[in-house]
């Protein structure tokens, strides 16, 4: 039986998404995940980062990335931070990250997207008005 993830809550998606990233986060310090939703169900994801970050001119030579238990708190931070989507189903959740003396900080930016088409076919355009009059009605 093929699961489909409109049955799984967007929590548990996120927990999916982290466990995905978990090998790739494991090399970063620094980066943003970010997830686009769509009816509430996470489509694309993925991480955006600058992968070489010099020094003196230098590369490092092996980049330290989160540690289990950093993976643990930005995992449990993200999900936590899902509280304050709301209303909205349709948009995009990017999650900043980066690792400052041992502790990783997280900051959550939550976009939400609307479909003007969708709202054209709730509030049909009434026949013969022109875009100016329109515009005098609002005021």
């Amino acid at each position: 039986m093929k699961l489909k993830t409109d049955q799984f809550s967007l929590a548990r998606q996120l927990d999916l998404v982290f466990k995905e990233l978990e090998s790739e986060l494991g090399g970063l310090t620094s980066g943003t995940v970010f997830i686009q939703i769509r009816n509430n169900a996470i489509g694309k994801f993925g991480i955006r980062h600058n992968p070489i970050a010099c020094r003196n001119g230098r590369l490092p030579d092996e980049p330290n990335g989160l540690n289990a238990v950093q993976l643990s708190s930005f995992r449990s931070m993200a999900i936590e931070a899902l509280k304050f989507k709301k209303y909205w189903t349709h948009g995009e959740i990017s999650y900043e990250f980066a690792v400052r003396q041992g502790i990783i900080i997280v900051d959550a930016t939550l976009e939400s997207n609307y479909n003007m088409a969708n709202l054209m076919i709730r509030y049909p355009r009434t026949a013969n008005l022109h875009t100016y009059g329109e515009l005098k009605d609002l005021s």
